[in-house]
C-alpha cells in the first residue's frame, strides 16, 4: 500500500519521538510510507475558530498535494485527521473557490484505524517478538479523532476500539473504562491551565480506578496535556505512551535509544520495572 504520510506540525516538534516510532512500525510491517512532499500546516487547532475560508483552504491544499502524488494520506494526529477529513467532506458537498484545483479524491486514513484492520492486526500479532504481558493500560482517544462521526467515520465514537485492538495485539493488559473519548481540555491548557489540569487529573483518577498504570494515545495534544502532569502534578502523573511506541517495542523487541526523551513523565521507568 502506497501512502502519503502527513505528519502535521506536532510531529516536527514536541512529538518527534512519535514520528520516529511510526516510521519504525510501518517499516516493520512492510508499508511504503512516504512523507507528503511540501506539506504545510492544516490550520489545527486555531484556524477554524478564526477564518472559515482559511480553515478549508489549508487542509484542502494538502489534499491537493496528495492527489498530485497519486497517494492516499495516513494521518497520526487526531486534530490533523479531523481537519483534513472535514475539508474532504466539504469538497464532496458543495462547490468552493480555492487556490488549488483539488477534487477531494485522496482518502484520509486515521492511522489507528488503518493499522487495526483485521489483516494488519493479524500480521502485527504474528510478528510480536516481545509481548507486553502484565503492562496495564487504558486507551485514550480524546474527542477530535472520533467526532463528529459524519466527518470522522467512527460509528463507535462513544466506545472506540482501534487503540484497544492494537494495544491488545502487543500483549498488554487493556483495561476497559468509560472516559476514553472524554475531552482532556485540548488547547485550553494554554490559556487556562488550571482548567486543563483539572480535566486531566480526573482522567488519571478514572484510569487508576480501572487498574491502569499508563495511558495509550495517538493524539499529540492529548499526550502533551496528560504528560505535562509529570511537571505540574508529579505525584499524580501517569506515563503516557503513543500506541506506536508500544508497537515498536513489541515488534522489534526494543525501542530506539532515547525514544522517550521528549516525554515529561518518563515511561521508561515503568517498562524497566516490568522487565521490558
Amino acid at each position: 500500500m502506497n501512502l502519503a504520510f502527513y505528519p502535521g506540525c506536532s510531529l516536527q516538534g514536541v512529538a518527534r519521538d512519535y514520528s520516529g516510532s511510526i516510521y519504525a512500525v510501518f517499516r516493520h510491517l512492510g508499508f511504503d510510507l512516504t512523507e507528503l512532499a511540501d506539506w504545510f500546516c492544516c490550520g489545527a487547532s486555531a484556524a477554524h475558530s478564526l477564518d472559515e475560508d482559511l480553515a478549508l483552504a489549508l487542509p484542502a491544499g494538502n489534499l491537493f498535494l496528495a492527489e498530485k502524488a497519486g497517494r492516499d494520506i495516513v494521518v497520526p494526529c487526531a486534530m490533523c485527521f479531523n481537519r483534513l477529513s472535514h475539508a474532504r467532506h466539504i469538497l464532496g458537498q458543495e462547490p468552493v473557490h480555492l487556490p488549488w484545483p483539488v477534487k477531494g479524491q485522496a482518502q484520509v486514513h486515521d492511522m489507528t484505524r488503518l493499522l487495526s484492520q483485521p489483516e494488519t492486526l493479524a500480521r502485527i500479532q504474528s510478528l510480536v517478538k516481545r509481548p507486553l504481558k502484565g503492562l496495564r493500560v487504558v486507551c485514550y482517544y480524546g474527542c477530535q479523532m472520533v467526532r463528529p462521526p459524519r466527518i470522522t467515520g467512527f460509528a463507535d465514537y462513544e466506545n472506540p476500539q482501534t487503540l484497544d485492538l492494537l494495544a491488545r495485539a502487543t500483549g498488554a493488559d487493556v483495561r476497559d473504562w468509560s472516559y476514553k473519548a472524554t475531552c482532556c481540555g485540548a488547547s485550553i491548557g494554554v490559556s487556562r491551565p488550571e482548567v486543563g489540569n483539572a480535566l486531566c487529573l480526573r482522567l488519571v483518577d478514572k484510569a487508576r480506578q480501572a487498574g491502569a498504570e499508563a495511558f495509550v494515545v495517538s493524539c499529540p495534544l492529548c499526550q502533551m496535556n496528560l504528560d505535562k502532569l509529570g511537571i505540574e502534578a508529579p505525584s499524580q502523573a501517569m506515563p503516557v505512551f503513543y500506541i506506536t511506541e508500544l508497537l515498536e517495542l513489541a515488534l522489534n523487541g526494543r525501542t530506539e535509544p532515547g525514544r522517550f526523551r521528549m516525554h515529561l513523565t518518563d515511561p521508561g521507568a515503568l517498562l524497566r520495572g516490568r522487565g521490558f
